[in-house]
């Protein structure tokens, strides 16, 4: 591994957080800077093309939930020049607002994400969660994608 692939790896681990930490931080527009504009994803609701169409399907889940934790493990990362490859387990942490608060919801999952080098930032090209496990109400987060999740 040269150096290059070793800086390479820090910065996409650190965008790894960056990402994570916007989410739990409920703040959209850092990810503008994280990731490409032509970001695809599958968060398991389905393909979904673009920053703004990804961000309203997390939104549709985080905006009606309380506090989030999305806690990142096992990275794995591969570069390939301008471009890369990281694997990294997820455990998300969902706690239920107001009237819900009580409620919680847990997955155990992999982001299987692609990377691109644009000048002398890593961005998030591709992002695929699959999910192992969920623990918990899916009626401590929001709705979902035009009610997408079993809450209904």
């Amino acid at each position: 591994m040269t150096l290059d692939d070793m800086l390479a790896e820090r910065a996409i681990t650190r965008t790894l957080i960056l990402i994570a930490r916007a989410m739990d931080d409920r703040d959209w527009a850092a990810l503008d800077d994280l990731v490409a504009p032509d970001v695809t994803a599958d968060l398991g609701t389905g393909e979904l093309r673009g920053l703004v169409a990804i961000v309203t399907s997390i939104r549709s889940f985080l905006d009606d939930c309380g506090p989030t934790q999305h806690l990142l493990g096992n990275v794995l990362v591969d570069v390939d020049g301008d471009t890369a490859t990281s694997r990294a387990y997820v455990s998300d942490m969902h706690i239920g607002a107001g009237d819900r608060s009580e409620l919680t919801f847990r997955t155990l999952g992999d982001y299987r994400d692609s990377w691109v080098r644009r000048g002398d930032r890593w961005l998030l090209a591709r992002r695929v969660k699959h999910n192992r496990a969920h623990i918990g109400s899916f009626a401590a987060l929001g709705p979902g994608p035009g009610g997408w999740s079993p809450r209904g």
